[in-house]
């Protein structure tokens, strides 16, 4: 029998739950091999609607417009991403271990979790790096944030800075840390791929050298934190 993941979803993100029925799904499911494939800007729901099978309207039953489609994309991401540390970190020891376990989830291609039906994690984790920032940076951005829609990364970065000060107790910046380690491997992913000469890594392409990369910054940090 498959277990299947079931993330809590803040209800503001949408009218109606996407999660509650087979066209809500469906709309979660071809708005991000939409998006992947077009990118955010060119993505709009009448697209989306002939692309299922559906009509604009019925789209528009589930969620306010595209932007906060993207919100709840990039949450349930998060949310995702969080358990996913939780579950992989749960009994390692070691805090400088369980950091480099965060770091390299971070910083590789994500494979598609099975255990979540309509979301392919791969696809989704290529629009956070892509797109994710967008979902914030928009003149409504302290409006969404009293509606907590951006909890979700708030909650990974608090998880991932907890992680910073087993390390280092005296640490003063773990949040900010921990913000800059996820934002850092995204834009060096994107540049490495699309920007190269605004990295070391655009030559060989390699995710690994990303990770040996953040390590060092990281625990250097750390490390000399006085």
């Amino acid at each position: 029998m498959k277990i299947q993941l079931k993330i809590n979803m803040n209800a503001k993100l949408f009218l109606r739950d996407p999660e509650q029925s087979e066209l809500g799904k469906k709309i979660i499911l071809h708005s991000i091999q939409l998006i992947h494939k077009n990118g955010f800007e060119a993505f709009t729901f009448k697209k989306l609607a002939i692309d299922i099978g559906t009509t604009e309207a019925g789209i528009y039953r589930y969620f306010e417009n595209k932007h906060r489609l993207l919100i709840y994309l990039t949450a349930w991401y998060w949310s995702w991403l969080e358990y996913q540390v939780t579950f992989q970190t749960n009994n390692i020891k070691d805090p400088a271990v369980k950091l480099k376990r965060v770091i390299k989830l971070l910083a590789t291609t994500v494979e598609d979790d099975n255990s979540t039906l309509y979301v392919n994690e791969g696809i989704l984790h290529q629009i956070i790096i892509s797109e994710g920032t967008k979902a914030y940076l928009t003149k409504r951005v302290s409006e969404d944030n009293k509606d907590h829609l951006f909890k979700p990364y708030k909650d990974l970065c608090a998880v991932i800075g907890n992680m910073i000060l087993e390390c280092n107790p005296e640490y003063k910046y773990p949040k900010s840390l921990a913000s800059t380690i996820i934002e850092m491997a995204h834009f060096q992913n994107f540049f490495m791929n699309n920007l190269p000469s605004l990295t070391d890594f655009g030559h060989d392409k390699n995710e690994t050298e990303i990770v040996i990369f953040l390590e060092d910054l990281v625990f250097s940090s750390i490390k000399n934190f006085k």
